[in-house]
């Protein structure tokens, strides 16, 4: 049930020179979390023995064993032939048909040399399952046009970048940009940055408001949920949790020292079983989360990012009800009532609940309405 947040896609070109020329190349792609690796096609085993990540592979047959088989090297694709007159009969356009009509996954890759070969990437694309890209003099143009040609169709458009910022521009054209990135560098720093890129590309801000206290009181025992994640967060970052969907308290992370127990800034002490977790676009019961799940983690400005659960631990505690006003709508949440449990003040500070009061401002996400199943539905329902 877990969701994507990163659906834009990070391949790396690993094709020139010998195997162990780029080897190091495909390395840290795998270290950074990159999604996807272009080679030659007797190299496709090799890449498979260095980690777990998707292979495509140059090639005009399907004896490569790689998950994408990729035309146009060596073809009218990067201009070792000539174009033809008539784009359905050359040569990459009859090998990406017969080769899908042996029900893989087919790619072909375009150098953007001028117009006509704009326009052959349009046809060829139409044909595939990823069309690449990549400009002599990298321009935006062909990209933005190419987009809006072939937007009607399946094909997944992957733009070829050299650095995080051709990368970033790539992925944000038009709006929507390419659904990934070719990158061709052996800088390990622009493999990592560019990564980084497509991790935030896409997700927008969520608009976080202060919500002002009106109670906090102690309420007994009862279960709540620690997350602890396969990712370090910082001052200011945490989840979005409550006992509405409709209004979430930021709730901080472990990551600042205390004189109580050690930092763990892997963690959020996130609230009592009932609530709900802001997971992308949906929520989910905290309850219901397991290791390998995403989750959303949140700053006070509202940027997002994803995290990885590593382990849900529902232990007995004592509970604190903690309601707000915003709007003139009262939101609530129940937490654990402990001096590390921390909200967010208007100021971007950690406040702990044990010092919290009514009349407190504390950064909170309201967006009203109902939902059914996580998923936002205009509907009446009372929550109280």
């Amino acid at each position: 049930m877990a969701y994507n947040m990163m659906d834009k896609t990070i391949w790396i070109k690993a094709d020139k020179g010998h195997w162990e020329a780029h080897k190091d190349r495909i390395t840290t792609g795998l270290e950074s979390g990159a999604n996807c690796v272009l080679v030659n096609s007797d190299e496709v085993e090799k890449v498979r023995e260095l980690g777990d990540i998707q292979v495509a592979a140059f090639a005009y047959d399907d004896k490569s064993g790689a998950d994408i088989v990729v035309v146009g090297k060596g073809g009218e694709g990067d201009g070792t032939k000539p174009l033809s007159s008539d784009p359905i009969g050359s040569l990459d356009m009859v090998t990406a048909i017969r080769l899908k009509e042996k029900g893989l996954t087919v790619g072909a890759y375009v150098v953007i040399q001028n117009k006509k070969y704009e326009e052959f990437a349009a046809e060829i694309g139409k044909e595939c399952d990823f069309l690449i890209i990549v400009g002599t003099d990298w321009k935006v143009i062909p990209l933005e046009n190419l987009i809006a040609g072939l937007q009607d169709s399946n094909v997944k458009i992957i733009a070829g970048v050299r650095d995080e910022n051709e990368a970033k521009l790539a992925l944000e054209t038009m709006e929507h940009g390419s659904e990934g990135v070719l990158l061709d560098s052996d800088d390990p720093s622009a493999i990592k940055a560019t990564v980084a890129v497509a991790e935030s590309s896409g997700i927008e801000d969520l608009k976080l408001v202060p919500g002002k206290v009106t109670k906090v009181e102690a309420v007994g025992m009862g279960d709540r949920v620690c997350v602890d994640t396969c990712n370090m967060m910082i001052k200011g970052e945490g989840m979005l949790v409550g006992s509405q969907a409709s209004g979430m308290f930021l709730v901080h992370s472990e990551s600042e020292e205390s004189p109580y127990v050690a930092s763990r800034p892997f963690r959020v002490n996130a609230g009592a079983v009932h609530a709900y977790v802001k997971v992308g676009d949906r929520t989910r019961y905290l309850s219901e989360l397991s290791s390998g799940d995403e989750v959303t983690i949140v700053n006070a400005e509202g940027k997002q990012r994803t995290g990885i659960v590593g382990r849900v631990k529902i232990e007995r505690r004592p509970l604190m009800l903690v309601e707000a006003e915003v709007n003139g709508e009262i939101i609530k949440n129940i937490l654990q009532n402990a001096e590390t449990i921390k909200l967010v003040d208007i100021n971007g500070e950690p406040i702990s609940v044990a010092d919290l009061k009514p009349g407190d401002e504390v950064m909170v996400y309201y967006e009203g309405g109902a939902r059914h199943f996580g998923m936002k539905v205009e509907e009446t329902i009372i929550e109280k």
